[in-house]
Parts: structure tokens; sequence; C-alpha cells
């Protein structure tokens, strides 16, 4: 009888499997604090905690110091005993590290004496990566965790780097549960906005608002008016198409673009803060319209909220609200479809504003439990207000990787020089860059670096310090290029590749000694590649990053070398300028022996004669000075990206992201001799695969010449007839060449140079621009000028 019926799946239904970031997981019990080298964060922690201290990278000293709830400290609350007296701790406060401000305030707030800190220290200088102690809670307290440091001297490889504390939590506890994390000053306002809820509240121009999602992956919506216009009858809330418009950005950022205005175009707040940085100001707050036309009448929304919260203030109802869209995660598609998903937030990120005016704000904490948009877990908001006598600088949130923590836009070792000659700066992975400098322009910029010289911030190049016996032998696997010809002294160009043979990284290594290396890329996650090859292979060598203790100036252009050649002193077993070669170092001071230490490089980005200056970030202002004095008379001018994007282009030198991904090879992207497939006599990650992908070439990197002056961006498509057959990766119009110019990535049945193409825009078919195929390099493709 049982074969009449049908076979069916056995078992009940199992649970949708989602890989996210730890600490995003709701009820995992486990958090994740990230303590940057040179910096000490507070942690709360409860009776029965399990505390891992975890040192990622090596060689990094950690210093705990445990407090009880009435801020007395003793190191038996997480059942261990003193051994230090926190020297590290006191003066990294004393000094300004890494996030000392709050960190001060939250010792305060706790009554915390440090003058009686008996710390606990842990690991060494010759400690390995991932070295892990665990400890638990004897009591509820806290927990400081400090990673101390001193400045590295650029020619040596003492960096400080970070100290990873992992919880688990003894009582679980139940989504949401996150604590808030501390104000970041002392708070006019503190607001809690509770689930499926609006608040209304005034703030005075000039002081800032923090609207945090307190357990993450919560929505809210924010709208604010005049308080002046309100006063006088005109309802004119803040107006997200305008803003739009007037910012050329989807929603407002920290930076250039900040500002939110009303429909007059009155500016009511500016965006000085984001730990998210992903958000949503395309649709209206969530109406009972909404909830009615899926089948949800009477269910609870944003804009019925809004209408209660605001009627104190004499504010019209209204049956749909325009908002700020503050963590939605929308977006507008590839067809004019609205899409959403849940938010990229997480628990504890913040938007800080600040008012421009006199202002009436609300905000929500959004009820939709219909769709995916607050992570299927309605949570609340909180509201925290500040004086506008404290002082927040503009930063953006940049992770790594995705378990890391959030770290917040920085300043490089030049920021006070640049920023006193633009104030036209981007984001740039991690650090603000000017794009252009005012009194100049991109253009003058651009022809001072072909005719004479100029200077720029490289400083969020990622550096790493490799060392150890099998340092060596490390990067002969992870890189393309023969390491082991690399010579004391000497600068490589490399790839770095995944084992299917797409790129991870390029970048530069400089070998310091025999068994001492420094790779310089654009990227994290280099460093976390170089380390996770280490452990596999159990070599005896150390990976540990440097980015924020070198910071480095380019200073490019024919006349580069006879500016440097003015102020860097080498002692005399080192290169001067004058004899440095391409792609050499040497280790120098700047005016004489007693001169503040760098590294000096002939490299760079232009494709002009030009060196690097390497220096920790507290000797930056002493550098550019020097360059800048002596440099003056040879007609210097300093450098933005945007120049910098033109120059780059012009000599073929790619760029992550744009030239280049982990779904191109170096051969695709242009740079196969750095692939010596023939002479490399060892293995390296990848070689397989590179060798069936040069047998068997797809896609050729060439360059293109473009018979029309219209724009040509990046992912324009290139066509022969109907068929698209490449793709354009960077454009530029060329004040040399006097015409536009692009690299590209065609199909090698049509990558012969002389080949007539079209560059596609619109839809591809509609509007087309006629090309045609050249070498990749379109200025000085044998590289005499930077050789010169």
């Amino acid at each position: 009888m049982l074969d009449t019926y049908p076979q069916v799946h056995p078992g009940p239904p199992r649970p949708s499997r989602i890989l996210t970031p730890l600490n995003v997981r709701a009820q995992s019990g486990e958090e994740r604090h990230e303590i940057p080298g040179m910096g000490a964060w507070l942690i709360p922690v409860a009776t029965g905690d399990r505390i891992t201290v975890q040192n990622p990278e090596g060689g990094q000293v950690a210093e705990l110091v445990a407090a009880d709830s009435r801020g007395r400290i003793d190191a038996g609350l997480i059942g261990a005993t003193a051994n230090s007296d926190a020297r590290g701790l006191k003066a990294l406060l004393t000094g300004g590290g890494s996030g000392m401000g709050g960190l001060r305030l939250g010792i305060e707030r706790r009554g915390i004496d440090l003058t009686k800190a008996g710390a606990v220290q842990l690991f060494g200088t010759d400690t390995p990566a991932g070295t892990e102690e665990s400890f638990t809670a004897q009591a509820d307290g806290v927990l400081i965790v400090a990673a101390p440091g001193t400045a590295m001297v650029p020619g040596e490889q003492d960096t400080a780097t970070p100290i990873v504390v992992t919880l688990r939590r003894s009582n679980l506890k139940r989504a949401p549960g996150f604590d808030l994390p501390d104000p970041l000053a002392d708070p006019v306002l503190d607001l809690r906005v509770k689930s499926a809820t609006a608040q209304a509240y005034f703030v005075k121009a000039g002081d800032y608002i923090q609207i945090l999602d307190v357990d993450g992956r919560q929505c809210t919506d924010f709208q604010c008016f005049s308080a002046r216009k309100l006063d006088k009858g005109l309802e004119h809330a803040l107006d997200v198409t305008t803003s739009r418009t007037l910012m050329g950005h989807a929603y407002s950022m920290p930076g250039l673009h900040a500002k939110y205005y009303d429909q007059d175009w009155l500016p009511l707040i500016e965006v000085v803060q984001d730990t998210c940085g992903r958000h949503d100001a395309f649709a209206m707050a969530c109406a009972s319209k909404y909830y009615d036309d899926i089948g949800y009448p009477g269910h609870v929304n944003c804009s019925d909220n809004f209408n209660g919260a605001l009627s104190p203030y004499g504010v019209t109802a209204r049956p749909g609200w325009m908002a700020v869209n503050l963590f939605f995660n929308t977006a507008i598609d590839a067809h004019g479809v609205l899409i959403s998903d849940e938010p990229w937030s997480r628990p504890g990120d913040y938007v800080l504003f600040r008012a421009l005016t006199d202002i009436v704000c609300v905000s929500s904490a959004c009820p939709d439990d219909t769709s995916p948009a607050n992570g299927w877990n309605l949570t609340d908001i909180h509201v925290r207000t500040y004086d506008g006598k404290e002082k927040f600088s503009r930063a953006i949130a940049y992770r790594p990787t995705p378990d890391a923590e959030p770290r917040m836009t920085k300043e490089t070792a030049f920021h006070a020089r640049t920023e006193a000659k633009t104030r036209h700066m981007i984001e740039y992975k991690g650090y603000w860059l000017p794009q252009v400098f005012s009194s100049n322009g991109t253009l003058e910029e651009y022809w001072a670096c072909r005719e004479k010289a100029v200077v720029l911030d490289l400083s969020p190049l990622r550096k790493f310090e490799v060392t150890g016996p099998d340092a060596e032998a490390l990067m002969q696997w992870t890189l393309t290029r023969d390491v082991k010809k690399l010579s004391v002294g000497q600068v490589v160009y490399s790839a770095m590749c995944y084992e299917h043979g797409g790129m991870i990284d390029d970048g530069t290594l400089f070998r310091l000694g025999r068994d001492q290396f420094r790779w310089i890329g654009g990227d994290d996650y280099g460093g976390v590649w170089l380390r996770e090859q280490a452990e596999k292979l159990g070599l005896q060598v150390m990976v540990r990053s440097s980015t924020d203790q070198l910071h480095n100036l380019a200073v490019q252009g024919p006349n580069s070398r006879e500016i440097l050649g003015r102020f860097i002193w080498t002692p005399p077993h080192q290169p001067t300028v004058q004899e440095l070669g391409w792609f050499r170092f040497t280790v120098a001071r700047i005016g004489g022996p007693d001169g503040a230490p760098v590294v000096v490089s002939r490299t760079g980005y232009t494709g002009e004669l030009g060196f690097e200056i390497f220096c920790h970030p507290k000797d930056g202002a002493a550098v550019w000075d020097a360059v800048w004095e002596h440099g003056a008379d040879l007609g210097l001018r300093p450098m933005g990206l945007g120049a910098l994007d033109m120059v780059r282009i012009e000599a073929g030198l790619i760029f992550a992201g744009y030239d280049f991904s982990d779904q191109t090879d170096p051969f695709e992207a242009g740079i196969g001799f750095t692939v010596p497939l023939k002479s490399k006599q060892d293995d390296f990650i990848g070689r397989e695969a590179l060798i069936r992908r040069k047998e068997h070439p797809i896609h050729k990197f060439v360059g293109l010449d473009i018979d029309s002056n219209v724009d040509v961006g990046h992912g324009d498509c290139i066509h022969i007839g109907r068929a698209q057959i490449g793709v354009v990766t960077s454009s530029m119009r060329s004040p040399l060449l006097g015409k536009n110019i692009a690299l590209a990535r065609v199909d090698v049945a049509h990558a012969a140079v002389g080949t007539e193409v079209e560059v596609g825009k619109l839809d591809g078919q509609q509007k087309r621009l006629p090309a045609v195929i050249v070498p990749l390099s379109h200025y000085d493709p044998k590289k005499t000028r930077p050789q010169s």
C-alpha cells in the first residue's frame, strides 16, 4: 500500500542557512572587539563571561585593567593577578592615541582611578600570531584593554598592531539585548525611541544629533523642520529630492556632500559621522496605504507615528511622509525597480548630524515586520544630542573585513598642510585625501606633474612588516615575482593572486634585510592573506600591519630628484638621492644626521621620474615643509587624486576595482610581466591556474583612442556591430595627447592594435563613440621617464 503514495522529503523543515559576521548574529552569545595598535577600549563584562584575548598579528603587548561596578581596580575580577602598572595604557591616555577621548570619558563616568591601576600584561614582542589567553569574569564590571606601542622608525619594523577580544556571554541575552555604546560626550538629550513608535524633539542650531541603531538591522526614518519657519506656520520639511539634487548623491554623507535641505534650499542639517554608510533616500516612510495594499490593514506605520509625535508642534498630519531613511537598504536596480534587503547596520552603528539652524526633529523605529527591512526582528532606536561646543571630526566607517570593527576616517600625517590649501577632500580607504587643490585646479596639477614637480599624499596605501626566518619563503609563495632575486635595498612590483589566478592586490615589496620585508599594497586583506598562508604552512614569520605608523608623501615629476637632493641626508653606507636607482630605496633623514628619519624610494604612480618619502605620522609636517621649501622655486605644486587619476591612466597604470579584481588575472590586467612563469624556479599560489590562463586567454588589456569628446566612464561597453566584445575600465581626456583615451578589457579575438570598435553609451545600442585599439600605455610606453 505504501507504494501508492508519492515520495516526500523526510523530516521537518530546516532553518535557512545565512552566514553573517559575528557581531550581527542574533543570540550568538559572542561579541568581537578589535583594539587598534596604540589604542585602548573599555568593554563591560558580567559574571561568568568568558574573555579571550588574541594577538592576531603577533609581537604585540596587551594590557588589561579590570574594574568592578564601583570603579575599584582589581585584576581578580577576571581571575588574574596584576603584573604591571598599566604604563602603556597611561602613556596612551596622556599622548592621545586612537579613541582616547571616548575612553577618558568612560573611565571618568565610572569613577576609575588609574593612578591605582594594577594591570595584567600579556604577550611579548616575539609572541606568534594567533596566540590567545582566556579569563572568566568573577563579577560584573568593565575591562579596559590596551595595545600600547611607540612611534615606529621608518627604517625599522617595530610597529604596533591590534589586539582582538572575544566575549562568550554567560547569560545569553534575548535579542534585542546589546548594550548602548558610551556617549561621544556628555549628552544634552538621551532619548529612547521604542520599537514601532516615533518621538519628536527640539535641537538648537549648532548642536549634534546622534541616531543609534541599538541592536542592529533596524531602520529609522528621520525628518526635521526649521523651528523659525514652524513659528510662522511654514511646514517646510527636509526634502530628500532637493538634497539629492544639490548634493549629487543618493544620500548625503560626511565630507563635501554632507547637507540636507528643505524645499526652499535652506540647509537644515549636515552629516558629520556615519558608521554604517548605507542608507536610503528613495522611498517615503512606510504608511497605512502600503500595509493596506499588501493585506495588513490597520498595521502600525511610521507616517502615522510621525503625525502623532509632531502634533504637539502644530504640524499638519500627512498620509505619507518623505524622510531620510537611515539604515534602510533599498535601491533602484538596472530595470528601474525599487528593491530591498536587510539593513547593513550593526549593533551600535550611528549617524551623527549637526543642526544648521534651530530644528524640530522626529525619529521613528520602523514597525515593518512584513519584509526583510528590519531583519525580521523589530528593535529600538536611540537618540542623543550633544552641545555644539563639542568637537567631532568628519568620519565615515571603514571595515577591512566583514568581522572587523568599524574604523572611522582618519587624517593623514599631512592633512593639516593639505587642508590649508583645499576643502575638497574625499574619503579614500579610511583617510581624507584632497581631490583637487583650490588655487591650482586639476589641469594645472596635471601639467606640473608632467613638466615640473608635484607633491601628493599616498598615506592610505596599506603597509605590512614581514619578518622572521621564513619571511622570504612566505613572500616567494604568495607573490608572483621571484623574491629570491631581490637584493636588500631593492623594490619589486608584483601581483598577489588566489589559487584560481584572480588578483588579490598589486603592490611593491621592499627588502629591508635578509629576513625582513615590507609589503605595500592597496588592500588590508593582503596582510590577512599573508598571515593565513603562513599559519597554514606553519612558517616562522610575523606579518604585522604598519599603515598607521608609516605615512608616505610622493614627490613626482622631472624636477623631483633635484628637490629631494636639496634636503635628504643619507649616511655613507646608503645611496644618496642622486645615486638611487629605479625601484630602489634608501634609509635617510630630513636635513641632516639629526633630522626626522625617513625611507625614500624611487617609485611612483604617475609615469614620471619620482620618489616616495615614508615617515612616522609625527614627522609628517616636517617632511611636507621640507619638500615645499625646497621645491617652490622649481615649480612644485600640490596634487590631488583627480590629477593623479589622469596621469596614471595615460601611463597605463592599473587601479584596483577598476582595472582589476579577483575575477581578473595579471595577464588580463596588463601586468603579465609580473608573472615569470618560465624563470621562477619555485612554485607560488595560483601558478597552475595562471599557466592555463596564459595558454588559453579570453581577454586582453588594451588601450583605446576614442574619436569623440564625449566623456567615457568605467563600465561602458565596447562593441563591434551589435555584439559587446569588451568593457572600459578607466578613461580620461588627455591634455597632452589632445584626445579621449581609455584602458579597456576586450575579447582576444578583437584585441589587435588598429581594430576599430565602438564605445556604447545609453543602452550601448542607441549611442556609440568610434574608437580604435592601441597599445596599453598611451604615454611613454617604454617607461623611459621614470627610469631617467
